[in-house]
């Protein structure tokens, strides 16, 4: 349905006169550009809306292959609603229809994952539309450069760390504009899950990035894949050398793909062979890392967690492994290498960036989701963060990820979770009496008096 046969709203702002369309008690205002970039060059801010009607029923998302895990596990991805675009600085905002005047919402501020590779803002998976309404809340969605173009790199013909350098161009937009939205610019928080937490994480030590957040929910992030890439990617920058200039994106995408198997002697880490690169703007060198998010302890409120299945993702829905782990003793290796891979990935890295964060006299959360569903033989796995978070039942009908879990289980815990999230996000805290769902573990991280947490 075109949009103009929508009931519309009219922002008149500074940024300049654009038109959200109403929807069930929300308003949504896509695909505003926030920023413009050549290929391999850092982003440029924009300086006014202009509309652009490739974007009135089309997705901006960067070139990218499609993952057939995701499309199993999560559903099909609305390719037919895709414009590919290389410049892919956009963010789009979902807010209540009716607010107080002078009222300014707390925002949140939505950074997908996808190992730095694939997604977007605005996928169906991710519409913050239920969860605005339950918590009047408003949430900005943004898309950014990925994987060739956004998060190889290592030289300055190619700079690396593009992707991040955008996500700080859609803050700056964010801090300017938002208030015209019903927006409070001194509330922001930051959310991401998987390589998007990795992203936030990350943000936290970037020069630059001052007053632009105040807090940040990291989900499934994969800070175990953070250390010693160096070698790899500048092997894998080598090879993409012969590709950098292709004229046909898609191309582009499909020959790249054909060299992702030559970093894989690098062992966990080349599961995702893009991503943040140490000492190079806007970030310190990797050791300096951990003594940096110490020292900015204190500027950010922190809530932090995994899955307790996070691998299994990957290594239960495998055909292959199923074979020969599906049942009986294989099973009992299975169960165990996904315990050992998800914390390897997720779980020791969160606990390790807690501590240290809450010595550093940082106000932080840790928590855990568990599955607590005997019949689901996949558990917790990465990703079943999202429809709790996010709802929107239509969007997750075909999902391998959920056909053994009803989703009336899915939306009982997950409007508990959403509250949690959202009183995190206005206050910076998790009250002791906040109902919570049965599958979360939570609690704060505190520096004991023996220095133990």
């Amino acid at each position: 349905m075109k949009s103009q046969n929508k009931e519309t709203h009219v922002f008149n702002i500074r940024f300049g006169t654009i038109t959200g369309l109403k929807e069930e008690g929300i308003i949504r205002v896509k695909s505003i550009r926030y920023a413009y970039s050549e290929r391999f060059q850092k982003p440029v801010p924009a300086e006014h809306f202009i509309f652009d009607n490739r974007f009135e029923d089309k997705i901006p998302v960067c070139p990218q292959k499609l993952s057939p895990l995701v499309e199993k596990m999560i559903g099909a991805t609305p390719v037919e609603e895709f414009e590919p675009e290389e410049s892919t600085q956009y963010l789009s905002i979902t807010r209540p229809e009716n607010i107080l005047e002078n009222e300014k919402l707390p925002v949140i501020v939505w950074i997908h994952g996808g190992s730095h590779e694939i997604g977007c803002g605005d996928l169906p998976t991710a519409d913050p539309a239920e969860w605005v309404k339950e918590q009047q809340i408003i949430v900005v969605t943004v898309s950014y450069r990925l994987g060739l173009f956004g998060f190889l790199g290592g030289d300055e013909k190619r700079p690396p760390n593009l992707g991040l350098l955008d996500i700080m161009e859609a803050l700056k937009w964010i801090k300017a504009n938002i208030a015209d939205f019903g927006g409070d610019p001194e509330n922001v928080t930051l959310l991401g899950q998987s390589s998007g937490g990795d992203a936030i994480a990350h943000l936290m030590i970037s020069k630059g990035v001052d007053n632009l957040f105040h807090r940040v929910i990291i989900q499934s992030a994969p800070l175990g894949l953070r250390h010693k890439r160096q070698k790899m990617s500048a092997e894998f920058l080598k090879k993409t050398e012969e590709i950098k200039d292709e004229v046909d994106i898609y191309k582009m995408m499909d020959d790249y793909g054909k060299l992702v198997p030559s970093v894989m002697k690098y062992g966990l880490k080349a599961a995702m062979p893009f991503g943040i690169q140490y000492g190079f703007p806007p970030l310190c060198r990797e050791d300096e890392s951990v003594e940096k998010w110490r020292e900015n302890a204190k500027k950010y409120d922190v809530l932090i967690g995994f899955n307790k299945d996070e691998t299994a993702f990957y290594l239960k829905t495998s055909e292959a492994l199923n074979k020969y782990f599906g049942k009986g003793f294989g099973l009992k290796i299975m169960d165990k290498t996904v315990e050992k891979t998800t914390d390897i990935i997720y779980g020791t890295p969160a606990r390790q960036f807690a501590e240290n964060y809450a010595r550093g006299g940082g106000n932080i959360y840790l928590f855990k989701i568990h599955s607590k569903l005997k019949e689901n033989p996949i558990g917790a796995p990465h990703c079943i963060d999202l429809p709790l978070i996010f709802g929107n039942e239509s969007a997750w009908k075909s999902s391998e990820l959920l056909k053994d879990i009803p989703w009336e289980r899915i939306q009982k815990h997950g409007r508990k979770l959403r509250a949690l999230w959202a009183e995190f996000a206005r206050t910076g805290t998790i009250s002791d009496a906040s109902e919570r769902p049965e599958i979360l573990e939570l609690r704060k991280v505190q520096v004991l008096q023996n220095n133990t947490i």
